[in-house]
């Protein structure tokens, strides 16, 4: 099992009057509290910290922890340029970096990005596949790419990774397309199903077509996007992670819960809860913590961690 934590990068979860430069200090504080990941979310709906920015400057600080991203959204910046900006993550991390990527989703949480960024929501699916592609090829040393949307030739040598081939590229989303698409072309599943029943089911179509497709079902990390929030009771805990969802979302949590994983409760509740997920195949855990400010964070983090020996 890896627990890992998300780091609270926008400005929403910092607080009006925190300081984002203690988020590399929290970073470090997640590894001295013995969590094995911490991930960056990616987005355009708030402000925040550019997430492979983040990346870059938590990677010389922390020794050992993976350094993920949850979920990339590559479409927001050019394929070639961000391959390079990936590599590099890696080499200054020492291979340790794992990217999770998304295609967005309709309504204000995707599509008007597309907008911003020049790119056509048509075929956003095969676009993010193919950019993936590039990504491993230019990695391996490929000079061209062709596919049926992204064209590219004579490419100056790329900068190559830690690792050879790159760093594992895992899969948010959770359509029957999407858990098809995992299953034969990436190294990873990240989704949020509300339902520990939804996440086995789905993990179960996962392993079937990878091994459909002649892949080992033990190749495709089953991972976990998951909020969370230690409380003195469910209905204390339940009020918190509304303002949170609010603040984050513009969305009451009674809505955000019906399409996000959402536990809370006594530290026994949110270990019960995200225990069922384990229990269910999630195999990494990646929790983003319910508070609005760093110092209810880093409370969060302590208490968290705490979960980390029963989880295991």
């Amino acid at each position: 099992m890896d627990i890992g934590v998300l780091l609270p990068t926008g400005k929403a979860q910092w607080g009006a009057d925190g300081d984002p430069r203690e988020l590399v200090a929290f970073a470090v504080r997640a590894e001295e509290l013995g969590f094995s990941s911490v991930f960056v979310n990616d987005s355009l709906i708030s402000p925040r910290i550019e997430a492979l920015t983040m990346l870059a400057a938590i990677a010389p600080a922390t020794d050992r922890m993976t350094l993920g991203t949850g979920a990339l959204l590559p479409f927001l910046r050019r394929p070639i340029q961000v391959a390079q900006s990936l590599a590099s993550i890696d080499l200054l991390s020492g291979g340790r970096l794992a990217v999770a990527v998304g295609a967005g989703y309709p309504g204000r949480f995707g599509r008007p990005f597309y907008t911003l960024s020049e790119v056509p929501w048509q075929r956003r699916f095969t676009r993010l596949d193919e950019t993936v592609a590039l990504w491993r090829q230019l990695w391996s040393g490929a000079t061209c790419f062709h596919g049926e949307i992204l064209n590219f030739d004579d490419i100056p040598p790329a900068l190559r990774p830690f690792r050879e081939g790159g760093p594992p590229i895992w899969l948010g989303g959770a359509t029957p397309a999407a858990l098809a698409r995992a299953a034969r072309l990436y190294d990873g599943w990240l989704p949020y199903p509300p339902d520990p029943a939804d996440y086995e089911s789905g993990l179960l179509d996962v392993r079937k077509a990878a091994a459909e497709a002649g892949r080992s079902p033990d190749d495709i990390t089953p991972a976990l996007f998951v909020s969370a929030r230690i409380d003195s009771s469910i209905e204390s805990g339940r009020r918190a992670l509304d303002d949170y969802a609010n603040a984050g979302y513009g969305m009451p949590l009674e809505e955000l819960e019906k399409i996000q994983a959402v536990v809370t409760g006594t530290a026994e509740d949110v270990a019960a809860g995200l225990g069922r997920y384990v229990a269910a195949g999630a195999r990494h855990l990646v929790i983003r913590l319910g508070a609005l400010d760093l110092h209810s964070q880093r409370d969060q983090l302590e208490r968290i961690a705490t979960l980390i020996p029963v989880l295991r």
